[in-house]
């Protein structure tokens, strides 16, 4: 009894057995690691202190045997090169070898670091003895025998550790063996390099286990965040609710393992794919999946929401590879039904493309603003994106850019023409382009142009109206596959323009009430862009009639130039660029070339007033440079009265300002060849001379016209019969891929290539040829004038002297003349018109007096003085003596004017060569 309470006092108190299996059962729970994380830890730190035991065993073995071969190497290339030497082959064959040998046998120890180098002869007497000199004249002890016949290695123990020793036979040059080289070096030695290393090795391997350890720390850390610290059994329940989770959800999970099988299926899966219940482990490809979807889940490649046919449903397909994400080799792939979504998506999609057509029709239709390439335009953006065909037909006034008569395109109305179509294939069965079309009653295009609104034709084999017009064409339409048509109005700013046909074939779906309303949308705004074809259409038909009515219909007659010209406005717009050739008294010539800056109805218009006041100006006999100098003046104030008149103008006529302008002015005289010429900002002309050489004229520039501050300076030149004068616009020679430089050597090189014997309208011919391209950007004009000179038959002069009895023998010199000319019947009036003005000559006038009558197309008769003071033509009263012979010769002559000069004045008078009926009598009706 006292045993029994002895032992259960003992095992409940304290110091009894109890309190110390408590104790090892806390130590116990202490050392046992029950998550995965600590499990992995001690693991990680079992294996890094494995490893880093290895490494330092296997690196101490290392070092051991390293020092044993690197003795080796040593001492064997030390006696083989030793005894290689010739020093030590000489010293063997003299009398006392030992006096050379042992001096060079310890400085090789010395600096080889050897414990030993012996020399001997074949019989094994050494010769030199580094470690014990005393041995030196004593024989080798042990087998020296084989070394003698090539180099050896042994090794051995002796008392200072383990000794390496290599020896070399000394060969004499015919071979024979003159003795023996032994280099002898303790293992020891080289481990003591080796040995130098070992706390380098001991701290790198201490550094291992720390970089080990501390991995294996971070390696626990974070599989303990991944893992939260969850032990086996907490891990098996958390897959357990996976899995519940992973078959409850509606989205299916296909997982494929490397080898192409199937490794998990959800029940999602299972459905939406139809499988079999035993799917893992079975190859992919034996599912009896959609080819395809197959190929996706085998290849492992990444997709995501490929849609793939699976019996009627449309399954969107996203797949993923496993091993990137710490997995195996394999595939994860989510499987949705997405049947109504992609109906809904297919909506969607058909709306963003019409949008994009529509964006897109916006940047090609209306690039130009030419009608017919409109047309096209819109035909072009809706193929195939809309229709598989398109037409468009436009009223007659529009491509004309008038506006569209009333009942255009109705029955018995005005008829539209097709202008454009485009389709997906070439052979198409409508009209071809350029047929006039009348729309009957009831047919898709009448409907629509009645109606202002698109009308649709399902199915076109119902449409009799459509099929009534042309039964032929409508057969023909039908068999090629055509099956429907929108048909919609081309309306812009209240205005019908024609209409556009859409029409779809074959295999395409036809069209429904939802693209009515897109066609409508589409052609609309197509519309306008045509509708701004038009007007512009008009406005250049404006412009250009304009201008040709400002533009010389056709060269004057006259006989001291040859003249050709040529004229070609720019293709996008009219221009103001002019030419003329002006008939001076006395035959001479002025040639006018000129340039407006611009465009349109402005530049056509301000260029028929510089050519007007050209005219107006030529008309005064001026100089070239004082006539431009007007002109620059005339220029200046139109633009200052605009400018003042457009500040409160409705549009902005103040705008209307010349921006700029240039001309060259050319005088030619026939009888001297004399040629006067300048320039305002303007082409230099060019020269062909009669021997085929080519020149520009050295003309001062001068500022265009209106910008003023500067004269203009004018050059004269003397002109051989046959040289061509070329003047022509910068048109000619500058554009988008042509400097001024460049175009002038162009010039120059097709006019040298022009013959010198060809006519004016040849070099024209020859220069267009040359330098005009095919759509010029700038109007061009172009003037070409082969000099003549009068023959001397038809140029008569005499000097008047200061003497009015000189004036009756003048008057018989000039008939005599006229007779020799046969122009008898000019007698009479010729003598009145030289008889007053010689006279008023020498009564008002300054010597000299000079006298020329001049013949071609008609007869001159010219009178020149120094005095600068012109007549004045004036009606005398009753009663006055004077005052009436200026009157005689404007009624004799056709014309009469003065012209300066240089020197004085010139006083002429043209007269026909023949003389009209009745003219006296006029003269006193």
């Amino acid at each position: 009894m006292h045993t029994v309470d002895s032992h259960v006092t003992g095992g409940t108190g304290p110091g009894g057995p109890g309190e110390h299996r408590s104790a090892r059962d806390r130590l116990r729970s202490r050392l046992r690691v029950r998550s995965v994380a600590g499990q992995v830890f001690l693991w990680l730190l079992v294996v890094v202190v494995l490893l880093v035991g290895a490494a330092l065993t296997t690196l101490i073995l290392q070092a051991r045997n390293y020092a044993t071969s690197d003795a080796v190497h040593r001492t064997r290339a030390a006696a083989v090169t030793l005894a290689q030497v010739p020093t030590v082959v000489d010293a063997l064959g003299s009398a006392d070898p030992t006096a050379v040998l042992q001096p060079l046998a310890l400085d090789i120890t010395k600096k080889g670091g050897f414990d030993y180098v012996v020399i001997a002869s074949p019989e094994g007497i050494r010769y030199a003895q580094t470690a014990q000199p005393e041995l030196i004249g004593q024989r080798l002890i042990g087998p020296y025998q084989p070394a003698l016949k090539g180099p050896i290695t042994i090794s051995f123990t002796a008392p200072i550790g383990r000794v390496v020793e290599s020896s070399a036979p000394v060969t004499r040059p015919d071979g024979s063996v003159a003795g023996l080289v032994q280099v002898g070096y303790t293992v020891a030695h080289a481990g003591s390099a080796v040995s130098g290393q070992l706390p380098v090795l001991f701290g790198g391997a201490v550094a291992a286990f720390a970089v080990g350890a501390g991995g294996a720390v971070l390696v626990r850390r974070r599989l303990r965040r991944q893992t939260h610290g969850l032990g086996p059994a907490e891990m098996t329940r958390m897959y357990d609710h996976h899995d519940a989770v992973l078959h409850a959800v509606r989205e299916g999970v296909l997982i494929v393992g490397g080898d192409g099988r199937a490794l998990l299926a959800n029940d999602e899966a299972r459905r939406l794919l139809e499988l079999a219940p035993e799917v893992e482990g079975r190859p992919v490809t034996e599912l009896g999946l959609d080819p395809g979807l197959a190929e996706l889940l085998v290849s492992g490649r990444a997709a995501t929401d490929e849609v793939h046919l699976a019996e009627d449903r449309l399954l969107a397909v996203s797949s993923r590879p496993t091993a990137p994400f710490g997995g195996g080799p394999g595939s994860v792939a989510t499987i949705r039904d997405t049947t109504e979504l992609r109906a809904l998506a297919g909506q969607a999609e058909a709306a963003r493309a019409r949008l994009k057509l529509l964006y897109d029709a916006g940047l090609r239709v209306g690039t130009t603003l030419d009608i017919v390439r409109t047309a096209q335009e819109l035909a072009d953006v809706a193929v195939p994106r809309f229709a598989d065909f398109v037409t468009v037909e436009l009223a007659e006034a529009v491509l004309r850019g008038d506006e569209p008569l009333p009942g255009t395109g109705v029955a018995g109305g005005p008829r539209i023409r097709r202008v454009a179509a485009d389709g997906i294939r070439e052979d198409r069965p409508f009209y071809p382009v350029g047929s006039q079309i009348s729309p009957l009653p009831g047919t898709p295009e009448a409907t629509a142009l009645g109606s202002g609104r698109a009308s649709l034709v399902a199915d076109l084999r119902q449409a009799h109206a459509w099929w009534a017009r042309d039964p032929q064409t409508a057969d023909r339409i039908l068999a090629y596959g055509v099956h429907s048509l929108v048909s919609a109005p081309l309306k812009a700013r209240g205005l019908t323009l024609g209409t556009v046909t859409f029409w779809r074939a074959g295999e395409s779906a036809p069209f429904g009430p939802e693209d009515v309303s897109f066609a409508e949308e589409l052609v609309a705004r197509a519309a306008m862009c045509l509708d701004n074809a038009r007007r512009y259409t008009r406005e250049h038909r404006m412009a250009e009639a304009l201008q040709r009515s400002l533009l010389p219909r056709g060269l004057p007659e006259q006989n001291a130039l040859a003249v050709a010209y040529r004229y070609l406005p720019a293709q996008r717009g009219v221009g103001g660029d002019w030419f003329d050739v002006v008939p001076l008294p006395g035959f001479r010539v002025a040639l006018v070339v000129g340039d407006v800056v611009g465009h349109g109805l402005h530049a056509a218009a301000t260029m028929g007033r510089l050519r007007t006041a050209v005219l107006n100006f030529a008309a005064l006999d001026l100089p070239p440079d004082e006539l431009l100098g007007r002109l620059d003046e005339l220029i200046a104030r139109l633009d200052q009265g605009e400018a003042g008149e457009g500040e409160g103008d409705i549009e902005g006529e103040g705008e209307l300002a010349i921006a700029g302008a240039t001309c060259l002015y050319v005088i030619y005289d026939p009888v001297s060849g004399h040629c006067a010429m300048a320039r305002a900002g303007h082409p230099p002309p060019a020269l062909v001379r009669s021997d085929g050489s080519v020149e520009f004229v050295d003309l001062p520039a001068g500022p265009p016209l209106g910008v003023g501050g500067l004269p203009f300076e004018s050059t004269e030149l003397q002109l051989e019969p046959g040289t061509a004068l070329v003047l022509y616009t910068d048109g000619l020679v500058t554009g988008r891929e042509r400097d001024l430089e460049n175009g002038l050597a162009a010039l120059h090189r097709s006019l040298a290539d022009a013959h010198a014997d060809r006519s004016p309208e040849e070099i024209c011919r020859a220069v267009f040829d040359a330098l005009v391209p095919s759509r010029p950007s700038d109007d061009i004009a172009l003037l070409v004038a082969r000099t003549r000179l009068l023959a001397p038959d038809q140029v008569a002069s005499w000097d008047v002297p200061d003497d009015f009895a000189a004036v009756s023998r003048i008057r018989n010199a000039c008939t005599d003349q006229l007779t020799a000319w046969g122009l008898e019947e000019l007698t009479f009036t010729a003598e009145l018109i030289l008889s007053e003005l010689i006279t008023n000559a020498l009564r008002y006038g300054a010597q000299p007096i000079h006298v020329r009558m001049l013949r071609d197309t008609s007869l001159v008769c010219e009178i020149s003085d120094a005095s600068s003071t012109a007549p004045h033509l004036r009606y005398a009263a009753t009663m006055d003596e004077g005052g009436r012979g200026l009157f005689l010769v404007a009624q004799l002559a056709e014309r009469w004017g003065t012209r300066y000069t240089a020197r004085g004045k010139v006083i002429w008078s043209e007269q026909p060569l023949t003389a009209p009926e009745f003219q006296f009598e006029a003269m006193l009706l």
